[in-house]
């Protein structure tokens, strides 16, 4: 290969691990790996001080193209001198292409070969972003890395439209290239491929003839599993060369990057460390503590005692709780700030592990606490009461049968039908669609959003409403997502009331949300926001007219429905 623009230096690999550590130098400063990079869209990291990055050790920020291709626009940055001086940043920038923004935008984009035509959300006009306009953009932005436009699709799409966007970002990313011409600003490939490994493959090895400096594996942690994310990474980071960069896009919580260190992975990003920060949840060396929660209303602890960043070294629990159940942006600021200096310094004790040969051992150790939830004070769940004291087999036409060997099954006793009681997300067939559903649009937050309103029209022993559910709290917790409103219209819960009264043999129910809907007829999350679900109970053509809609998405249409349905979204 050609030499990287970013003299790439690997200093040293882990013991039985594929983790490494380096140094590169980009246009302005020299960068060591492994590391995060603070999300700054639109040139700035939320409720963050450029001042505070630097002091917690924010090496590279990412801002995104598509955004400040719209406002401020290109010659604004071609006026100011580049991104830089413009929000006095002196570390180094990378810009994103906008090929994810574009990809969830899909009702108000198309996509054809010159690139993607989408309508400006600043002032209605349509504009074509091509490779050479994204790269025009980048180069007025004068970030130190820039990224090929590609096209970005679900990682669970089928082969044919995953092979369809690898070629047609193999073709961009030569064009992006031919844009470039000879600006000093570096430049990385996108490997794509969704989770086929094959065409994984096929579109390192064709982006490897090219002259990037290094390499991105895109196409993750939009829509897959945590297993098929770690698996699909660690099969692209082994095709990649040694002597560029790897990086990994949007990915992810702080135990996503530790994983993907292991697997190879160099450079990471995400808007993690700030969007929890706003809800008062943080990473910390006891696991993740939520400090709205009522225990530290009267600590004067720090958040963090092992943290050196200026929140935890002056800032009490106490104080920390009242600024976030209060919503002053203060809160938001130091909270975020806490997290951000997290994971930098998870970065630091990875990368001194790996130069002292002693990764594997750090990587045990930090795996069981990254998966931590508040050490000092675990939430613990209100044992609810007992829905049928009896613990009978039968309720109303509904009956609990246990045959010996075989999983327990509920019986509808008149049809003789068996009522499903999986609620295994990774099998449910509407897991994709809803996740599709769930992303918010480009140009909203989670507060601006149209909430996602879905009726469940065969509530059964609410399978489908908790699959729903558990679909919402994976994706929220890979980053923002669209409020969700599940609202289960039913004559008849004698299902769900015999499931829950022997919930031993139906793993699922364990959630909590079953039992509260039921007695309460309303359920609402404590800890991921914007999530609610609403029990009616009455005959179809009665209660329709009761229920929040139109609904976008619809679980279970009964065999008869009195009234129609209407899909129609109300945004």
């Amino acid at each position: 290969m050609s030499p990287s623009r970013l003299d790439f230096r690997l200093e040293a690999r882990a013991s039985g691990s594929r983790a490494r550590a380096a140094t590169f130098r980009t246009l302005h400063t020299t960068v060591r790996t492994p590391l995060f990079m603070p999300v700054g869209t639109q040139a700035t990291v939320k409720a963050q001080l450029p001042e505070s990055l630097h002091e917690s050790g924010s090496q590279i920020l990412l801002a995104n193209t598509y955004h400040l291709l719209l406002r401020p626009g290109p010659e604004v940055f071609q006026k100011m001198g580049g991104i830089h001086p413009f929000m006095q940043w002196p570390g180094s920038v990378l810009t994103d292409s906008g090929g994810y923004q574009i990809f969830s935008l899909p009702h108000s984009r198309s996509m054809r070969e010159e690139g993607a035509v989408f309508q400006s959300y600043v002032d209605g006009r349509r504009i074509l972003l091509s490779p050479e306009l994204s790269i025009e953009t980048q180069m007025a932005i004068g970030s130190d890395i820039m990224m090929v436009l590609d096209q970005c699709i679900p990682s669970t799409a089928d082969e044919k439209a995953a092979r369809a966007a690898l070629q047609i970002t193999q073709r961009w990313a030569v064009r992006s290239l031919a844009a470039r011409k000879d600006s000093p600003q570096s430049m990385f490939g996108i490997v794509q491929g969704a989770l086929y490994p094959h065409l994984r493959q096929e579109s390192a090895e064709g982006l490897m003839q090219l002259p990037f400096d290094g390499f991105a594996i895109g196409g993750l942690a939009v829509g897959e599993a945590k297993q098929e994310r770690e698996d699909t990474c660690e099969v692209t980071a082994a095709l990649l060369p040694e002597d560029r960069p790897r990086y990994l896009m949007g990915v992810g919580t702080p135990l996503d990057v530790l994983e993907a260190v292991h697997r190879g992975v160099d450079m990471f990003d995400c808007i993690i460390p700030t969007q929890v920060a706003k809800h008062g949840t943080a990473f910390t060396s006891r696991g993740m503590v939520q400090i709205r929660r009522t225990v530290h209303k009267f600590s004067d602890r720090p958040l963090d005692p092992a943290c050196t960043c200026s929140a935890c070294q002056k800032y009490s629990r106490a104080y920390l709780h009242h600024l976030v159940k209060t919503q002053e942006p203060l809160g938001w600021q130091l909270m975020g700030q806490h997290n951000i200096h997290f994971y930098h310094q998870l970065m630091r004790e990875i990368r001194q592990s790996i130069l002292e040969d002693c990764f594997l051992k750090l990587y045990e150790e930090k795996r069981q606490i990254l998966q931590a939830e508040d050490l000092d004070f675990p939430v613990t769940q209100e044992r609810p009461p007992v829905i049928s004291p009896d613990h009978g087999h039968r309720i109303g036409d509904y009956e609990l049968q246990l045959d010996p060997g075989k999983p327990a099954r509920i019986v509808h006793v008149t049809s003789g039908k068996t009522v499903p009681t999986e609620a295994d997300i990774h099998q449910w067939p509407q897991a994709a669609q809803l996740a599709l559903h769930l992303r918010l649009p480009a140009d909203q937050s989670p507060e601006e959003a149209t909430p996602l309103i879905i009726w469940d029209l065969d509530l059964g022993a609410a399978d489908s409403a908790l699959a729903a559910i558990l679909v919402y709290e994976e994706e929220s917790s890979k980053g923002p997502v669209r409020p969700m409103h599940l609202v289960s219209l039913t004559e008849d819960v004698s299902a769900l009331r015999l499931a829950l009264s022997h919930k031993r043999y139906f793993a699922y129910l364990r959630h909590g949300a079953a039992d509260t809907v039921l007695r309460r007829g309303h359920w609402k999350s404590r800890y991921r926001e914007g999530l609610s679900w609403t029990l009616l109970q009455g005959p179809l053509a009665a209660i329709q007219a009761q229920a929040p809609g139109p609904a976008e998405m619809i679980l279970g249409l009964p065999e008869t429905i009195s009234e129609p349905i209407s899909t129609t979204a109300s945004a």
